[in-house]
């Protein structure tokens, strides 16, 4: 498979990909009386390649790093709303911590991808 898509070669798109799937697919498993929480946590998740993706298609390096900068924002609103399902019995102990240090791993990314832009 041959194309332009730079992006796909990234190790953070393809971790935060990765990430975005876990989440979308606990999410799916949540009762409907939490469909708020569900929605917001799939948009965020999935925000984080989306803007990786829209960011590596921009021209310019300014462009970029604003595009990489919403997708480490989604990261970071992904953490409280997993504190929430915690706290609301939906996620266990271990789900939490481990989906908190993989966030914290691609917070670390993106900053590595934000320093690049310059």
């Amino acid at each position: 498979m041959n194309n332009d898509f730079s992006f796909e070669k990234l190790e953070v798109y393809k971790r935060s990909l990765k990430f975005s799937i876990e989440l979308c697919k606990l999410a799916a498993k949540f009762p409907y009386a939490y469909s708020r929480i569900r929605d917001q946590l799939i948009g965020a998740a999935i925000s984080i390649p989306l803007n990786i993706a829209e960011g590596s298609g921009r021209f310019g390096k300014k462009e970029k790093a604003n595009f990489y900068k919403y997708s480490r924002a989604s990261v970071f609103e992904c953490v409280p709303i997993l504190t929430i399902c915690y706290e609301l019995g939906l996620i266990s102990d271990e789900e939490l911590l481990h989906y908190k240090d993989e966030a914290s791993e691609l917070s670390k990314m993106l900053n590595g991808l934000i320093k690049s832009t310059k």
